[in-house]
């Protein structure tokens, strides 16, 4: 059994409240693994949520010195809004709604089921060509980190920590550069641990506010990620 983090949210004071704190991912990812440094030898694996968790869970797989896997997860997007969410797919099927959301926005049952359907098409499609059929880790026994690169809502994010739980994973320490106070409180009764050096609250929070530089990432550089890391272990 590892030696427990105590149970609770890690910040750095510096960088609370405030924006433009990471030059990039990569710089994020770093920041990230020297908060984590002294729970290295009991962490057994990183898992990324492509597409912005891989480079930062990258970075600190490789810090750290563990195996890097991921873990894919997506959001069920709106039909008018790609970048607002009201449910999520997980790797092994999971599916969760928001439905306070869902009652408030009017969304009707076809369009919730077409948007699970195209959804669980993405999750599928990720699943084989960024994990080619390698099968899911072992998630037993020491940490499982969990990155991603930053947290809104934190709803997916919450579905995702089910899944893994589903798959086994008996300790779980969440590690995001960013994101909104109120999802971390959330999180946290869920998980061991939350690691995020950039807590900011408020009702004008996004996660890109964290970083100089900003963009989304495309599954090509996720391949080319997983290749580095990959080869690297091989």
């Amino acid at each position: 059994m590892p030696q427990k983090p105590p149970h609770g949210i890690y910040d750095l004071k510096q960088y609370r409240e405030q924006t433009r704190v990471f030059r990039d991912r990569v710089h994020a990812g770093d920041v990230l693994a020297r908060m984590l440094n002294s729970y290295k030898q009991d962490v057994q694996m990183v898992l990324g949520i492509p597409a912005g968790g891989v480079p930062v869970g990258v970075v600190v797989a490789e810090t750290l010195n563990v195996p890097f896997d991921v873990a894919v997860v997506s959001k069920i997007t709106l039909p008018w809004n790609t970048e607002a969410g009201y449910g999520a797919v997980a790797f092994d099927g999971t599916v969760r709604l928001n439905k306070p959301l869902t009652a408030r926005i009017g969304l009707s049952e076809a369009e919730i089921q077409t948007g699970i359907e195209k959804t669980t098409a993405k999750v599928n499609r990720r699943m084989a060509k960024l994990r080619k059929n390698r099968p899911f880790p072992v998630l037993t026994e020491h940490y499982t980190l969990f990155v991603d690169d930053g947290l809104a809502s934190g709803f997916t994010m919450l579905v995702a920590i089910e899944a893994l739980k589903k798959a086994g994973a008996d300790h779980i320490i969440v590690a995001v550069p960013t994101a909104h106070k109120e999802s971390l409180n959330a999180i946290i009764t869920k998980v061991d641990a939350v690691f995020c050096p950039n807590i900011r609250s408020g009702l004008r929070y996004a996660v890109a506010d964290a970083y100089e530089r900003w963009s989304d990432v495309d599954e090509s550089e996720v391949l080319n990620n997983l290749e580095q890391v990959w080869g690297k272990s091989t």
